[in-house]
């Protein structure tokens, strides 16, 4: 008898491809809103650090925390090999997000280098 499709546990996968994704996002959308790193060495820390009290980046950094609680929690329910495939996903969404929304540049090299990516782990995911 086959065993049930397991919907908590993709859930718990889905919920840590989204915080991923999102995390991701908003840290690249805000960078991209501060503008370039300064030169001098002191600057460089001081920008960064100043980047840590923007809100937003807070939002992703807390992404990442409960982006990892999800993953721990459908790591109790499936084999890492089984479980960590789905985390390709990211570059297809990643891809797409960054032209759609923060005007990005998608050139035939980077669709056919996630694809690349993503049939590898689809290959690696059913051995």
């Amino acid at each position: 008898m086959k065993p049930a499709f397991d919907w908590l546990g993709h859930a718990f996968i889905a919920l840590t491809l989204f915080l991923t994704l999102y995390g991701q996002l908003v840290l690249k959308w805000q960078m991209g809103m501060a503008g370039p790193l300064p030169p001098g060495g002191a600057e460089k820390l001081f920008f960064l650090l100043r980047q840590l009290l923007n809100p937003w980046i807070l939002t992703g950094y807390l992404s990442a925390l409960l982006a990892s609680l999800a993953w721990m929690a459908a790591m109790t329910r499936f084999e890492l090999g089984y479980a960590y495939p789905f985390m390709s996903l990211a570059f297809i969404l990643v891809m797409a997000i960054g032209v759609l929304f923060l005007g990005e540049n998608l050139n035939t090299g980077k669709v056919l280098g996630t694809l690349l990516v993503v049939a590898g782990l689809v290959i690696v995911a059913r051995s």
